[in-house]
Order: C-alpha cells, then structure tokens, then sequence
C-alpha cells in the first residue's frame, strides 16, 4: 500500500485532502506542527479527532505525529527578515516532512494549498517552499476555491471539526509574495536547517489513532 505524509493544520483544507487521499485507497501519517507557545495545544486535539473521525469511515488506523515547531520559529524571527517568515516557516515544515517521509517509507508528501488564498500561497512562494522537500508534493486543492473546498469537507464529515478553534503564527503585517530560491537562501542563511530538523524531528511524538 501507497504510504504519503499528510501536513494537517487542524483547517478545512488538510481535512480534506487527508479524507481524499484514504478514499483513494492511500495509507498516510498525519504531521502537526505544533507551534506552542506561539500558538496552543488546540491544533493537536483537533488532529487527533480528525485522526479518529477518518479512521472511523475509512477503516483504518491513522498515525499521528506531533513536532514541536515554535523552537524554529523563534529562530526564523531572530535570524530572518520578519516578511519572508511565513516562507522561512513552510520550508522547514517540507524540510522535515521529507526526512520523516524518510523514516517511515512514504512516497510523497501531501498538503491542503490552494493558490492564492493566503500569502504563503502566492504561485512564487509555492516554488520556493516546496523545492525544500526532497520528494513528490500533492496538492489536490490547488486550483479550487474557498467554497468548493467547504463543500467537499461537508461531504467527508469533516468541516465541524476543521472550524473548531485552534491557532497558529502570527502573519506577518506585509509578507512577502514573490519569493524566490535565491532570495530565500539569503534570508534564511543565518538558520541551522539541519540542526533545527534534528531537534524538532528527535522531540516528535508519534501515536496511532484507533
């Protein structure tokens, strides 16, 4: 069987693309990147409930995995240019997605984007994020709207739970939108990327949800 990562926020996009994947007959770990103390533990409970809600009508157990994430966010505000945080941020998340793809024999990674809804998902700042991952993004919701996606959340069952509140990192006032590869390098050429993964990556904890 087909193992992919699935990035889950605790929003209605990962819901969905995680219930599109397990009707398609994939297996997927669900990654939270918890962003205590920026945020609160309210993101994880919410992957946990989805976790189970899916488990439930698919009929599978769904691993779970929880990484730590306001230690790297605290170096991206200290080491990088405030604008350019949001793409800093999601280029870690693919950096250490990619090595737990690693660990657990997955294909390919899978998030909820959907061009243009929020700043670090302008056409120019997906480039850049993504080309820190080491192996296939799918992104199944890329060219759909807000609308569309409610639709399908409400088909899977999953939108009352994606809307229950939860919180992530501040945006910034005005992020960047046209990021590029070699910007970014220099942004963000401060950052221990390897260090900062080995300590997320050796303080996750993982359960499976039955």
């Amino acid at each position: 069987m087909t193992k992919i990562i699935a990035l889950v926020s605790g929003g209605i996009d990962s819901a969905v693309v995680s219930s599109m994947a397990l009707e398609n007959g994939l297996d997927i770990v669900m990654l939270h990147f918890d962003t205590k103390p920026l945020g609160n533990t309210r993101g994880i409970e919410k992957t946990e409930k989805l976790a189970k809600l899916l488990g439930k009508k698919f009929g599978k157990e769904i691993k779970v995995c929880v990484v730590p994430h306001g230690p790297t966010l605290f170096e991206i505000a200290k080491k990088a240019n405030r604008k350019y945080s949001c793409v800093l941020c999601r280029r870690m998340m693919m950096h250490i997605a990619s090595k737990l793809a690693e660990k657990e024999k997955a294909s390919a990674l899978l998030t909820g984007e959907s061009l243009g809804q929020v700043a670090s998902q302008t056409l120019y700042n997906l480039n850049a994020e993504h080309s820190a991952a080491d192996l296939p993004i799918i992104k199944p919701l890329l060219g759909m709207d807000k609308l569309e996606i409610e639709k399908l959340a409400r088909k899977f069952g999953t939108f009352e739970t994606s809307i229950l509140p939860s919180a992530c990192c501040s945006i910034p006032v005005k992020p960047a939108t046209k990021a590029t590869e070699e910007k970014i390098g220099f942004e963000g050429k401060e950052l221990d990327i390897e260090a900062l993964a080995k300590n997320a990556l050796g303080k996750m904890q993982c359960k499976t949800i039955k």
